[in-house]
């Protein structure tokens, strides 16, 4: 139990610190023109606390997971009897690659795009963005990674990591920052930028049907799913669906509601 206060505290303390640096980032340095924010936050922000909120009772966390592999020696790693570290590097590439086709099967599958399209639906890209998931999509999530992380046998460690820099990249790759083109060329070689992953969020359907990496770039790139540049341009381009656009889609109500609708 104090293993798990221990990592609970850890990841909060990234995922907050995280959170404040790109916030700040925003306001000093903003990529596109700042609005909707009175407008859109209360929701936002309000899934993310029902969110917390499910986790806090849900029974099964990755962490736990991976503690009853580890405990059972149950997994490929363990099997191969993998070292530490290897183990680690191996979990970080394995479960990335598991939310990358995770994200596309959400876009491909009908009923999970219901789920999924919420988070689609925000008309502004920005930090908040990164944290607004209906929470049926984070139950399907958690599933998702516990089966890869119990079949893999990740180590503790390896799942911890992982759990930070998930949440980190998802705060990132969605915050409204200004990057100069230098450093964006370089860095999408690696990870995912904002002006990458904005274009998952193009109106268009042919735009939003790609870029679905949310750490590594590498996935894109390699199962032919990368798109460089918006064709409207970061600047002038629309973000969001065509169906829900009116101001009342941005209520925390319609929002929960709207995969039944």
């Amino acid at each position: 139990m104090d293993f798990l206060n221990s990592e609970t505290a850890v990841r909060l303390f990234f995922f907050l610190s995280i959170l404040g640096a790109m916030f700040l980032w925003e306001f000093i340095w903003p990529r596109r023109k700042v609005m909707l924010r009175k407008l859109r936050w209360p929701a936002n922000f309000g899934i993310i606390v029902l969110n917390s909120l499910m986790l806090v009772v849900v029974p099964v966390t990755a962490v736990q997971v991976s503690l009853f592999s580890v405990f059972n020696q149950f997994g490929l790693l363990i099997w191969l009897e993998i070292p530490l570290w290897p183990s680690i590097i191996i979990s970080l590439l394995v479960l990335d690659l598991a939310i990358y086709w995770q994200h596309r099967i959400f876009h491909n599958l009908p009923h999970f795009w219901l789920v999924h399209r919420m988070h689609h639906t925000d008309t502004v890209i920005d930090v908040s963005t990164g944290l607004r998931f209906h929470p049926i999509e984070i139950l399907i999530s958690i599933l998702i990674k516990a089966m890869v992380i119990i079949l893999l046998g990740a180590p503790i460690l390896g799942v911890i990591a992982f759990e930070i820099i998930l949440n980190g990249c998802s705060i990132f790759n969605h915050s409204n920052i200004r990057l100069s083109s230098s450093v964006d060329k370089i860095l999408r070689l690696f990870i995912v930028t904002p002006d990458m992953h904005r274009v998952h969020h193009s109106i268009h359907t042919n735009e939003h049907h790609r870029n679905f990496g949310f750490c590594l770039s590498i996935w894109d790139r390699l199962f032919s799913s990368y798109c460089d540049q918006p064709r409207d341009g970061h600047l002038d381009m629309k973000i969001g669906l065509d169906k829900f656009r009116s101001e009342k889609e941005a209520r925390l109500d319609r929002l929960l509601t709207q995969p039944f609708r």
